[in-house]
């Protein structure tokens, strides 16, 4: 099988962005819900095990403002237009996962990021790193409508579409650390048709664990080296 195109996930996948997502929540909730913030703060961003929980039991970012943070749907939705606002302006540390960049660097053929992070933030993270110019396509939460974020497809299709004209007849993987990421893929695959090939691929390293999940990834790397075994056995 020729493998045309590598999507990646973000948050979890590609970094580990736990402390500074929790501090900007935590200034986003101030702006936009105060009665959530104090000693009303949601226990979920009382540690990073806690968020890691709520994190990879939620279905999007909308799931888990609105059923894990107790925000309502108008708080959220206000929240959603602070996130790259709050992002750029955040200092916390964003780290690359051990061995993603020698994992990337080695990578040949084209490669995406499809993400509920902003797309601006990703470009800076991935310019800090020397990675950019391995990315050929990055779609954020914000370059998509609020109806279409992941598990729905329109964002791996946009991406797909930066990297190829026609994306029919394609052969892709598919990277997150969540159980929406294996949904995601799936939605791709069957919008594809069955020309078309998704493998989707979960990573453990940032606290999955696929047991309980109703979609099961295709495959589980334990590190980011493992994805160059599998890419040289298709």
């Amino acid at each position: 099988m020729n493998l045309d195109a590598i999507l990646w996930d973000y948050d979890g996948t590609l970094v580990n962005s736990v402390p500074k997502n929790i501090d900007i929540t935590k200034q986003i909730l101030l702006e936009v819900a105060p009665r959530l913030t104090g000693e009303n703060l949601p226990d979920y961003l009382k540690s990073e095990a806690s968020y890691h929980i709520a994190n990879h039991q939620s279905k999007n970012w909308q799931d888990l403002y609105i059923n894990y943070y107790g925000m309502s749907k108008a708080e959220m939705l206000e929240a959603g237009t602070l996130w790259t606002e709050y992002q750029l302006k955040n200092t916390t540390p964003v780290t690359l996962f051990s061995e993603i960049k020698s994992t990337i660097d080695q990578i040949q053929v084209p490669q995406g990021i499809c993400s509920q992070n902003s797309s601006e933030n990703i470009h800076r993270v991935l310019k800090q790193n020397d990675l950019a110019h391995k990315f050929q396509a990055i779609v954020g939460y914000d370059d998509i409508p609020d109806n279409a974020q992941k598990p729905n497809p329109f964002g791996g299709l946009k991406c797909l579409n930066l990297l190829y004209k026609n994306y029919e007849n394609k052969n892709i993987i598919y990277i997150g650390d969540h159980e929406g990421d294996v949904e995601f893929a799936r939605n791709i695959s069957n919008t594809l048709g069955a020309k078309s090939k998704v493998i989707s691929i979960v990573v453990t390293y940032s606290g999955a664990n696929t047991k309980s999940w109703t979609y099961k990834p295709d495959l589980e790397i334990e590190t980011p080296s493992d994805l160059l075994k599998i890419v040289n056995n298709l």
